[in-house]
């Protein structure tokens, strides 16, 4: 019966051990693909640069978060443990800036297009009525 427990915790660990990996270079492979690509569209002087990175960051950085968390399955001492527990939680906090700063880049484009919808409204508006020229705010 032990050995077939320990076989189990053998198995157990090697899993845990191989989807860790896993997911920390599909993480690694995300980030790696959002730069270049977020590189290529600032070349191209793309509008959504930040945003793109900001996103393919907290993706990448929730793939690799989902790594430490299986690490806790196995982790041995309270030492390995209060590590994990930090490197998560600083991941975290990392994944709700970076959110928080995508979800601003956004509200300000939308705020943006807003205006400039406004202003084409208005002067559709007044060539219809005859207007030149809009008064200069």
């Amino acid at each position: 019966m032990e050995n077939c427990v320990e076989l189990l915790e053998e198995i157990l660990t090697y899993t845990v051990e191989t989807c860790t990996i896993l997911l920390e270079m599909i993480g690694i492979f995300i980030l790696v693909f959002t730069a270049l690509k977020c590189f290529y569209l600032w070349t191209k002087k793309g509008d959504d640069v930040r945003i793109e990175l900001g996103q393919g960051i907290a993706l990448a950085l929730q793939f690799k978060m989902g790594g430490e968390v299986l690490k806790t399955v196995i982790v041995r001492e309270w030492k390995e443990l209060g590590i994990l527990g930090a490197i998560i939680l600083l991941r975290g906090i990392l994944t709700l800036i970076i959110h928080w700063e995508v979800e601003s880049e956004k509200a300000e484009k939308r705020e943006e297009e807003e205006e400039l919808r406004r202003e084409l409204e208005m002067k559709v508006l007044a060539k219809a009525a005859g207007v030149d020229a809009l008064p200069e705010k």
